[in-house]
């Protein structure tokens, strides 16, 4: 599963998932651009440079259209073209706890400009600078395949991810460019430590393989995704989540 050659943007990849999909395509030969509201992602960049990896940190805020394109203005002058994108960013932090009809107004309105907007503004603005043989990966949920109680704002904005990957794969498709979306379960990292013990317990419990899943379990799919040979599977959506939803 190689990617050398390749260049790969990676949105919300300064910690958790998207730190370890970096470092996964990293391994894999890419050259890395990494984008995220958070200046820790320039550590995250330091760090793959001086593994000997190519690297570079570009501060993004997936809520505002005029930063993503200025940073899609930047990708353009400095690697002019792009082989694949993982639209990783995304607002979990905080957004479960409340039944659908308290859910405060703004909150719902954050979650949807970054993880749906922002998505889509992402995909609109790199997508011009992919040749045939481009791949993009969408950081979906499994919680919006069945239907997680007490999180709609975030499973709202994740089954519109699922739905923007099917739609986005007919439009793509004739220029040979490659969409999918990867469901995982609930990951065991610093951005999830916020959420109940009994709800990664309903996860682990219940999982086809039991037991805590990590960004770590999802990194090869997503490496393969990003490769040429992925095309076939464009428009689909991957519950990479060790058995806890099937589809």
């Amino acid at each position: 599963m190689s990617l050398q050659g390749r260049t790969v943007v990676i949105t919300g990849a300064a910690r958790g998932v998207g730190a370890v999909l970096a470092a996964a395509c990293a391994k894999a030969g890419a050259h890395l651009v990494l984008a995220d509201i958070l200046p820790e992602g320039q550590g995250v960049a330091a760090a793959l440079r001086g593994d000997g990896h190519g690297a570079r940190f570009v501060a993004v805020d997936l809520a505002d259209p005029t930063s993503i394109k200025n940073f899609a203005d930047d990708v353009a002058r400095h690697e002019g073209e792009i082989h694949g994108l993982i639209n990783n960013g995304a607002v979990a932090t905080n957004v479960g706890g409340k039944a659908f009809e308290e859910i405060d107004l703004d909150l719902w309105d954050q979650v949807q400009s970054v993880n749906v907007r922002g998505t889509w503004l992402m995909t609109s603005a790199m997508s011009p600078l992919m040749q045939a043989g481009g791949r993009i990966v969408n950081i979906a949920s499994d919680t919006a395949l069945w239907g997680a109680p007490r999180l709609l704002a975030y499973v709202a904005s994740k089954g519109a991810i699922i739905a923007m990957t099917r739609a986005m794969a007919r439009e793509l498709g004739p220029r040979l460019i490659g969409i999918t979306a990867v469901a995982p379960g609930i990951l065991r990292n610093e951005a999830t430590d916020y959420v109940p013990r009994a709800r990664h317990a309903l996860y682990e419990d219940g999982r086809a393989v039991p037991g805590p899943q990590t960004p770590e379990d999802i990194a090869a799919t997503v490496v393969f995704l990003l490769t040429e040979g992925a095309l076939a599977l464009t428009g689909q959506v991957l519950p990479v989540n060790n058995g806890f939803v099937f589809t």
